[in-house]
């Protein structure tokens, strides 16, 4: 496994658990407390920090374990770039839902907790798809 592919499975393992735990946390409020009165962005922040962090030390760390001998492993050849491309068209199409998803309820006044969690759920799933979508080029074979 290369490094570009390493670190793509890094930010695919912690995005999900990330951004689950943010929906956990946020979502159950809705039961009982309107979305003015939920405290999304303290959670959110901390899920961002959190996946980052949590990406950079995984990839470290299992650079560190797996063994970087060859002084070429970061280097992208031209596949690494294809796939890198394809990964990041699939998850920004996931980004541009969610941007127009959250114009829209900014547009018909929406609370600022349901544009924050749209505007998340973008993200979210702009790096979870785009990293799937970049391990099955890896795997499958991208041409």
């Amino acid at each position: 496994m290369g490094y570009i592919e390493r670190v793509t499975w890094s930010q695919v393992i912690v995005s999900a658990p990330v951004g689950i735990a943010y929906f956990l946390i946020v979502l159950p409020q809705l039961a009982g407390t309107s979305p003015d009165d939920i405290d999304w962005i303290t959670p959110m922040l901390w899920s961002i920090g959190v996946g980052i962090v949590a990406s950079i030390a995984l990839s470290i760390v299992w650079g560190i374990v797996a063994g970087r001998g060859d002084r070429d492993a970061h280097l992208k050849d031209q596949r690494d770039r294809e796939i890198e491309h394809f990964g990041d068209r699939v998850g920004q199409s996931f980004l541009t839902i969610g941007g127009i998803a959250a114009l829209i309820l900014a547009m018909v006044d929406a609370a600022h907790f349901w544009i924050g969690v749209t505007l998340f759920t973008g993200f979210f799933l702009s790096a979870f798809v785009g990293g799937l979508a970049r391990l099955g080029a890896y795997r499958a074979g991208f041409q």
